[in-house]
């Protein structure tokens, strides 16, 4: 789809999305004035972040392909060094213009049927998924629980990398969000992950084997949408390099449960989902 078109969803677009759960709209965002600036403004401050921790960093000119590079090498000998590249990417201009863009709430309008979008509170940034670390890995969950915006929700996430399939793609369970919001619990598997990464699906092996899988590969420019009750996690990045990807969430402010709930903000801002649906959880 080019970007001419970008803001026309087609019969047979509306048709996937609302049977599969998700949709992937190839190069939906344009690479030279919007992805381009959000790679180079990373590369910037991975050498911040190396000067400011007093760590040499040795690598070649700035390249979309490579914006990157250094990055592992310099994790490796400091993980902070990440996290600090992670709290700052979410705050580039680059980035939040292209999240507030208005192709993004035309799409979000025109998939839902709806004039009044919003963007959730604390639901936005860049991740980075390093090689082999499962503490941070979004494990199977719906979208709603963790972003109670409301039930007319959707996420959107755009990789800043090739996703080759060593590198972990997005796996969906396709067709889940029609079955409603599962039951879920806090510890069991999950006990060692801090904060939201530990909180899992109940009978998580159970509710997954119910439906088929979808993982698909992706690059920069692509746009990936999910409902927000579809069943999804991160896949297992085994390869050398980091995955980055862009994700946001769009919600229908006129969607009755979310104004019941008031568009209440991530989990990650503070939001105690445990307490706003006891009845989706289990000792």
């Amino acid at each position: 789809m080019t970007r001419a078109s970008a803001d026309i969803l087609t019969a047979d677009q509306r048709a996937a999305f609302r049977e599969q759960g998700f949709v992937l709209l190839p190069a939906f965002y344009d690479l030279e004035t919007e992805i381009r600036p959000i790679q180079h403004a990373l590369y910037q401050l991975i050498g911040l972040v190396a000067a400011d921790h007093g760590l040499l960093l040795e690598r070649p000119p700035f390249a979309p392909a490579t914006f990157d590079a250094g990055y592992n090498a310099l994790i490796a000998r400091e993980r902070r060094v990440g996290s600090a590249v992670y709290d700052a990417a979410k705050l580039i201009p680059a980035f939040l213009r292209l999240l507030a863009g208005g192709h993004n709430e035309r799409l979000f309008a025109a998939m839902r049927d709806t004039d009044a979008v919003g963007i959730g509170a604390g639901s936005f940034g860049i991740r980075i998924d390093n090689p082999r670390e499962e503490q941070f890995r979004s494990q199977w969950h719906q979208e709603f629980l963790y972003q109670p915006q409301s039930l007319d929700g959707m996420v959107f996430w755009s990789p800043l990398v090739e996703i080759r399939p060593e590198l972990g793609p997005v796996e969906v369970c396709v067709g889940s969000h029609r079955d409603g919001l599962c039951v879920y619990r806090k510890g069991g598997k999950y006990a060692n992950k801090p904060g939201a990464y530990s909180i899992g699906l109940a009978n998580e092996a159970t509710v997954v084997g119910r439906y088929s899988r979808a993982a698909p590969l992706t690059r920069p420019g692509d746009l990936l949408i999910l409902d927000y009750l579809t069943l999804h996690q991160s896949g297992f990045n085994v390869s050398e390099r980091s995955r980055w990807s862009m994700q946001f969430r769009l919600f229908n402010f006129r969607e009755p449960t979310g104004r019941k709930l008031g568009w209440k903000p991530s989990v990650t801002a503070g939001t105690s989902i445990e307490t706003l649906f006891p009845q989706s959880f289990i000792d």
